[in-house]
């Protein structure tokens, strides 16, 4: 699991699957309601998270930022690599829809989740993972990047 936190501000949701599915744990600002610069930055001081965001000037105000230019996915997945955070996929250990910690799952599973495959089941939301064509497609962006 990666030990850097992160903050996604409201400019940046399209990233929180990435980087949950390499192991960090991305708190994403409008799953908690906070828009408001102060409170974004309050979240990383609090936390101690690192604010990934658009807006030039909130970076220069956060103790740690990371300022991505582009709108493009691959770009900024580009540039979060280069500031050194890593982009490759881990055994599943964040829920790419809450942030929750996942925990191996067994015995009985919904009729939609396959039987054949190792599966995973968030603690919080009880949304269930499995390594399928959605981890397939970032695996092949990642791999892109």
């Amino acid at each position: 699991m990666n030990q850097r936190r992160l903050l996604l501000d409201v400019m940046c949701g399209g990233l929180r699957s990435y980087l949950r599915m390499c192991g960090y744990d991305t708190v994403y600002a409008l799953d908690r309601g906070i828009e408001a610069d102060d409170r974004l930055l309050a979240v990383v001081q609090t936390e101690d998270r690192t604010l990934i965001t658009r807006d030039r000037q909130l970076a220069t105000r956060a103790n740690t930022a990371i300022l991505l230019t582009s709108t493009n996915t691959k770009e900024q997945l580009r540039t979060l690599q280069s500031a050194g955070i890593g982009l490759t996929l881990t055994e599943p250990t964040r829920c790419s829809r809450c942030n929750g910690r996942l925990e191996p799952a067994s015995g009985p599973r919904p009729d939609d989740v396959p039987t054949d495959r190792r599966v995973w089941r968030c603690e919080n939301c009880g949304q269930w993972f499995w390594k399928g064509s959605h981890w397939d497609h970032v695996q092949t962006t990642l791999r892109s990047v």
